[in-house]
Formats: structure tokens, sequence, C-alpha cells
């Protein structure tokens, strides 16, 4: 069967499509996509507006306001735990004052694990992980709608090894606005 012109042009394109969609768009370990955001082993990362002409960020919150967002953005779990550990509790409580301070300003919680365990069970431990630091933070009222959750589970190591020290620094959430 002889196919029209326009029906091989549409092949090539929905096939060039497809190839697009399942292409990587890059990005860091750590989610963001203009590699200045980072966790290394102090736990701490910056964000950067790069690139926004109009000194406004992704989620409308102004250059000055984004200035005053808390600058630890990790917070670090025990091995194959949930539970926020005592020595991070005033590290929320510093984002839950600022997210209340700014409504509109949201934050997506990335919840990460090291390579132990299966890609299934990392990506739940993960994502219990995030919901911990998003119940803590609407407990402490933050508004449930400006907490978005992602699990990468082991898919997105902050440090490559297969040692403790490694490990622990793999067993995060991230707080990305």
């Amino acid at each position: 069967m002889q196919f029209k012109p326009y029906a091989k042009g549409f092949a090539v394109a929905l096939s060039l499509a497809v190839l697009a969609g399942c292409s990587s768009t890059g990005g860091t370990q750590d989610g963001s996509m203009d590699g200045t955001s980072g966790t290394g082993a102090g736990g701490t990362g910056t964000a950067s507006s790069q690139g926004m002409g109009d000194g406004q960020g992704t989620s409308g919150t102004s250059m000055s306001d984004r200035d005053a967002i808390p600058e630890q953005r990790t917070i670090y779990f025990a091995f194959d735990r949930d539970t926020i550990r005592p020595e991070f509790e005033s590290v929320l409580s510093a984002h839950a004052e600022y997210l209340q301070n700014h409504p509109n300003t949201n934050v997506v919680l990335e919840g990460h694990a090291d390579e132990r365990g299966t890609r299934e069970y990392n990506l739940g431990l993960g994502e219990r992980r995030a919901r911990a630091v998003e119940q803590y933070l609407t407990v402490e009222g933050v508004s449930a709608s400006q907490i978005e959750i992602v699990s990468y589970g082991e898919e997105r190591p902050a440090v490559r090894g297969h040692d403790e020290e490694s490990y622990a620094q793999n067993r995060r959430v991230v707080f990305a606005y």
C-alpha cells in the first residue's frame, strides 16, 4: 500500500515528537535545571533565578523574597527511617516560618534514598520522608496547597559512593523553591 506524501510527513513528525519526549533535559543531582543549586557535604544549597529577566522566580516570588529563603535546604535521615531527626527541627521551623510569611510561595519537597533496597522500595521511602516533612510543615501552620511532594528514590544521588558516608548524604529531603 502506497502512503500519501502527507501521511509520510506525519509519520516522520510523530516519530520525532516521540523521540523528543523521551530525551532527557539534563539537570543536576538535586533536581535543579540551572546547575547552580546543589547539596554538598554541608547540606546547603542555593537557589538561582538566572534567566528571569523580570526579577521574578518561577513561583511568582520576587528576588528580595527569594533572598529570605532559609539557606539550609536539605535535611537528612537515618538508615531506613522517615522520622525527622531533632537536629533538623530548627531548619524545618525556619522553612515553615518563611512559607507562612509568603503564602504565594510554593515548595517542592524532593525525597531521596540511598542505593540499598529495591528501586520501588526506595521510591516509597523517599515519598514517606517527604511526607514526614510535609506533615511537620502543616502542623506548623503552612498551607498544604503550598507543598508538592516528589520522590526520586535512589535515582538522583547527591554523592556517588558505596560507603556509609555517601549513603548518609543521599538519605535526604531537599526543599526546592
